[in-house]
């Protein structure tokens, strides 16, 4: 199946130059992989690619306003649209299926959407940092053994080599934890005590930021029975 990508026209730092990427596979059963934000022109753009047929499903990868806040005006479009946004068996896509893979971690009811034949997955926000770092990696771990051809974020371009750029953020978070872990042994106690250990460099307006990440790896080692 051909993916043909519709911005979602919801512009900013966050989401990219043309908003969150969405995914249509028209056929036999037509599906949108994330909904958008309800902008007009999203709408009309899935309606002309369409070309006269009816969105059958919108497949959520999760369930954040920049992925979701679309369904209203998709669904004032296309009344009889079902929604795809747990855990369950392959669902009817284009002219195939997707398997649907759980990946908590970016967020708890995080999904992946998996096209068997291709290779292509359709991953959301898997790329991005995870909110729960420990089930994080483990997706992003669940992910690679998949041997995905491509990933299909719902931001940024396609990415063409996903086991390199996977093995990248695994051997990136590990550092960390090792940077981490030697702060701590240093005498670090606070976060932001660590933040300046670690980060020595970083400039102000991405401390917190950096204070999030020590927190995420903070947390996973005490789920793991680790701390200094």
């Amino acid at each position: 199946m051909t993916p043909i990508l519709i911005p979602a026209g919801n512009p900013s730092e966050w989401t990219g130059p043309t908003g969150n990427n969405t995914w249509l596979l028209t056929g036999r059963e037509p599906a949108l992989i994330d909904a958008g934000v309800g902008d007009a022109t999203h709408v009309e753009a899935v309606a002309k690619a369409l070309d006269g047929a009816a969105l059958a499903r919108v497949l959520v990868t999760h369930w954040h306003p920049d992925h979701v806040r679309g369904i209203p005006a998709l669904r004032d479009r296309w009344p009889r649209l079902v929604v795809v946004d747990a855990a369950g068996p392959d669902v009817p896509a284009g002219d195939g299926a997707l398997q649907i893979i759980p990946t908590p971690g970016h967020a708890p009811d995080h999904l992946c959407f998996f096209d068997r034949e291709s290779r292509d997955l359709y991953c959301g926000d898997l790329a991005r940092k995870g909110g729960d770092l420990r089930v994080y990696l483990a997706s992003l771990r669940l992910v690679r053994d998949l041997a995905p051809a491509r990933l299909l974020p719902g931001h940024g371009p396609i990415v063409d080599d996903p086991i390199a750029l996977i093995d990248e953020y695994l051997a990136h978070r590990a550092l960390r934890e090792q940077q981490i872990l030697q702060a701590m042994l240093d005498g670090a106690r606070t976060v932001d005590e660590i933040v300046r250990r670690v980060y020595p460099a970083l400039p102000a307006s991405l401390s917190e930021a950096a204070a999030d990440s020590v927190r995420a790896h903070l947390a996973k080692l005490r789920d793991e029975g680790r701390e200094v």
